[in-house]
């Protein structure tokens, strides 16, 4: 995320409270960052958006029963989280693909991104790297996500996900050890 919306009153604690403007701002602020998280989880652009609408409408609905005893960031994560599963779902229940052995929900992170991955996208190493995530587990692909793309910390990552830092910093030890072995450049 952008801005550190922890601090102070958050902004379902303010909406909750009847002022909308700080929730305004971090729909503004953050539309981006969850709209990236989708492209790099697989979705495609339009539905990386209608996800991203689709957190902040679930946000919204929750600010009459947030409790603000968590850490607004990892709360808002974890409903980004819960959006892409219920995607996936739906996917699996409509028949266009589901998990693998691996873990991995059907289909590739596509190469048509639009935005701000255009220019990237071109360069033939920011491709490679794009397919080898697209090869981790659901659950490395994540955590190497929240951890490095967004600089998450393990313990905000922990409470968002619901499992132990040490489970965070495995799935992390071998999301990083697989990127290496994909990417041919295994230091052993």
């Amino acid at each position: 995320m952008k801005g550190s919306w922890d601090d102070g009153l958050d902004p379902l604690s303010a909406l909750r409270d009847g002022d909308p403007g700080r929730f305004e701002a971090f729909v503004r602020s953050e539309t981006g960052s969850f709209v990236g998280f989708f492209l790099r989880q697989g979705a495609e652009r339009a539905e990386a958006e209608d996800l991203t609408q689709e957190v902040f409408l679930r946000l919204f609905r929750s600010a009459k029963q947030y409790d603000a005893r968590d850490r607004f960031g990892a709360f808002t994560w974890r409903v980004a989280r819960n959006a892409w599963i219920d995607r996936n779902r739906r996917r699996v229940l409509r028949g266009e693909g589901g998990e693998d052995e691996d873990g991995r929900f059907g289909g590739d992170v596509p190469d048509d991104h639009e935005g701000v991955l255009d220019g990237l996208e071109r360069n033939e190493e920011v491709g490679k790297v794009h397919g080898a995530l697209a090869k981790l587990s659901q659950s490395h692909r994540l955590v190497f996500e929240l951890g490095v793309v967004q600089e998450l910390p393990y313990a905000t990552i922990s409470d968002m996900l619901e499992v132990p830092v040490g489970t965070i910093k495995s799935r992390m030890f071998h999301a990083v050890r697989r990127l290496r072995e994909l990417l041919g450049e295994d230091e052993s």
